[in-house]
Parts: structure tokens; sequence; C-alpha cells
């Protein structure tokens, strides 16, 4: 059943359209009833990105979380995972972050967060949904009790240090120059400074924010810019984060992309050679080059698949004891350090391996070859086409297709009307073929 208001990453939409300041206050009142605990002095903690919106939805929810009584701390520019991460340590009962990821700026969002500094669960989304539809003037506080407001500004370097910390005390980046692409967000000022406080030569490029460019033409949704910065400067490495640095992609020095597969494959192997891995393996989704599977199997470890969505992989990862999984988007959760993905601190993870094994990074995140993997999407205006008979027979011929070297995942969009369509196997002619035949039928029983 289609939920109300939340998808799978928060509340997000079209700012003003969809993300309205009447929608935020309620958003900010219904949570704060929501997260009442007690008779103590309840506190919430707001980060956003660097959307224009972000002011209109800032200043909503303050008058939303103060009308109930709550004390806002207000973050101003700061990452995702940095908002979770402070939320626990600033003991406040609520998170929030103001973003819509690596979206346009015109979109924005809310994320949430619990005293744990974990997203929330469908369930209490589900309750807080239902607060925001129902009547909350006989919920509101008396003037007496009602919240205050004010803005923390040691909240940057509080973060750096958490991130440093997170790599061995005497590692040091001396010797490396790094190009790191901000994407006019969040990391804008925390990123540099943290690669330069390690050591590095750091080139900063998508770090003049003005409301408008977030994403634009930069960040790890659109890395030519990081790989021709990369090319141009002979760099050794370059790190491109998304708009609220809760994902990341890594450019080697020749400028070719390095995704998140990769990534979690270098990190794997890295701490499985240590013994930091928590169990035998790692959680990926469905989206995940089968070329991964494979060289984690050649180490002896798994691979664990879920739904598409980095809360998918991290309550898997909490449920069987897993602390290295993500996305080959980007969203890499190294769940020793963080409550959700961190671009940073995986970028930094990189780095210490890169330095250890003093080779490129060409060869340090080469892990393995990926297998030919075509995505197409199908737009459809309504029904459910993936019910309809012929489809139905379609996917079943191009699973049968493909055979047991091959994978084949059909899922409709959490965030628009499209069915995404994905195979992958040895074979790239059959691979496009099964997609093909797929497309087709689908796109026949969506007309």
């Amino acid at each position: 059943m289609a939920r109300k208001y939340f998808g799978t990453d928060g509340i997000r939409g079209r700012a003003n359209g969809v993300i309205t300041p009447d929608l935020a206050l309620k958003v900010g009142q219904a949570t704060g009833i929501a997260f009442r605990r007690g008779d103590h002095r309840h506190r919430v903690v707001i980060g956003k990105d660097t959307r224009l919106s972000g002011y209109m939805i800032e200043y909503a929810m303050v008058a939303g979380f103060t009308s109930v009584g709550m004390d806002v701390m207000l973050l101003g520019p700061m990452p995702t995972p940095a908002v979770a991460m402070l939320t626990r340590s600033m003991r406040a009962d609520l998170g929030v972050m103001i973003s819509a990821s690596h979206n346009p700026y015109e979109d924005n969002g809310i994320k949430l967060f619990g005293p744990d500094g974990y997203k929330l669960n469908d369930e209490v989304e589900t309750e807080i949904a239902k607060l925001i539809d129902s009547d909350l003037s006989k919920h509101l506080s008396t003037s007496p009790e009602l919240g205050r407001a004010k803005r923390i500004d040691s909240v940057h370097a509080r973060y750096i240090e958490f991130a440093k910390r997170t790599l061995p005390r005497n590692l040091s980046l001396e010797g490396l120059r790094i190009v790191v692409d901000c994407a006019n967000g969040a990391a804008y000022k925390v990123a540099p400074e943290a690669l330069w406080e390690l050591g590095a030569e750091v080139i900063a490029i998508g770090v003049e924010p003005d409301g408008f460019n977030i994403n634009k033409d930069v960040g790890s949704t659109e890395p030519e810019a990081i790989s021709r910065k990369v090319r141009e400067l002979r760099a050794d490495i370059g790190i491109a984060l998304d708009g609220d640095a809760d994902r990341v992609l890594i450019v080697d020095e020749q400028g070719h992309v390095v995704d998140g597969d990769q990534l979690m494959a270098v990190i794997a192997r890295s701490w499985h050679e240590d013994g930091r891995l928590s169990q035998p393996g790692i959680v990926a989704t469905v989206m995940s080059n089968l070329g991964l599977e494979r060289y984690l199997a050649g180490l002896g470890l798994s691979l664990a698949r879920t739904a598409v969505g980095d809360r998918y992989v991290l309550e898997h990862m909490r449920a069987h004891g897993y602390n290295l999984g993500g996305e080959q988007s980007g969203h890499i959760i190294l769940s020793d350090y963080a409550t959700t993905g961190d671009g940073l601190v995986a970028a930094l993870q990189l780095l210490a391996v890169v330095k250890r094994m003093d080779k490129p990074v060409s060869e340090v995140c080469h892990c393995f070859e990926p297998l030919p993997q075509i995505l197409k999407n199908v737009r459809y205006k309504q029904g459910q086409p993936l019910k309809e008979t012929p489809v139905v027979n379609a996917i079943e011929a191009a699973k049968l297709m493909l055979g047991a070297s091959g994978r084949l995942v059909i899922r409709p969009s959490g965030t628009e009307p499209v069915i995404r369509v994905m195979a992958e196997g040895d074979d790239r002619d059959l691979v496009m073929r099964a997609v093909d035949e797929v497309v087709e039928a689908v796109t026949k029983a969506a007309a």
C-alpha cells in the first residue's frame, strides 16, 4: 500500500509545490508530538543543504517544533551523516535534515532521525503521517512551555574531528593531490577542510553554492567535471559527493569513475584482511553488479541483497550484524562509525588503503571486471503493468534466456511512475535482448 507523505528516504518533492511551509510546519509539530518522551526539555537539531528553499522550510519547521514545546538547535548547511551523528552526540530527541540529496535545486525534502541517529522506520513514519492529518491544535504548548531556537556555530569542527578519528591516528594523506567535488552542497566547507587537515593537497570544486547550483553539472551524479579536473591537474584521486554528502563516487588518476560496488569491494577486502568485518560478508542491493558478488565469493565472503534504498541495506545490516554495506550509487554505510551513508568517511577509508598499498587508485580500485549491466526505464500513466499476463510471460522468458549466470531485476520506482528493467550477465547481446523484450511488453501494457 502506498504511504502518504513519506517515500523511501523521508518526504521529498518540489519546493513550494509538495514541500510547502504549511507541510513543514505540520511535520515539525507532528514529529515533535510523536517523540515526546517524559518530562525533560526536548531538543531537536536541524541541518540543511544549500538550496534556496532551505530557509523557508527551516523556519517553518522551527515554528512547528517550538509550538509543541521543543527547543531547536540550528546547524546550518551540514552533511546528512553529520546531522545523524550530532543528533546522538548532542543528546537530541530528534534530528532533521532538509535536503533532496542529489535532486536539482527546485526540489527539497525532510529526512528525520531518532535519538539514536538512525532514520525512522515505517511504523513511526506512519504514526507521524496520521498526526499530520489530525487536528494538531489540541497538542500545542502553553505560552510558558514554548520552545526556543538558537544557532550552533561549532558543529563543523565537531564533524571534521569525528571524520578524522575514523582513520588510524598516525595516518597522513601527505603526498596525495586530491580533487574534491562538493556538488555546491552541504559538505562545501567540511570536506575540503578535513582532507587538508589530514595533510593532503586539496583542490576543491563545487564549493560556491548560490542557492540554485546544487548538483548542477557537479557532484557524484555529474562526474564529468571532476574527471576533467583530475586529468587537468594530474591529481592522484577525485572524490565526488552529492548534495547532502551521504554518497560518494571516486575518480582514479586517469579520470575514470569508480562506483560504489568497487568501493565496497576495496573496503571489504581491506577489512577482511584486518579481521574487521563483523560478519563474513557485506550487504548491498539488487542493483549491485554480479561481478561484485563473484569477487567477494573468491575472498570467501557473501553478498546479501536487499531492495533498493540505503535504509533497507541498513535495516538488514542491523538485523544480521553486518558492519559494511551500501549501494552501487555510492551510499556506503560503515556502521562502526555512522548510522547512515557517509561519503566523506567512506572516501577516507579508501584513502587509507591507497596509502597503505602505495599504488595508483586505478590499481587499488579495480577489484573486478563488472559484468554487462543494462537498465531501462518505462513510464506508465496508471494501473499495474507488471501484473498483466503478457508482461509476466515476458519476464519469465527473459529469466530463462539469461539462465543461472545472469540476473533480471524488475522494480517500480519509489518516487515516480516508472518501471525499471535491469539485467546483467556474461553475454552483453543476450542481456540487451532480455531487457528489450521485457521493456516492449511493459510498454504495450502501459499504453
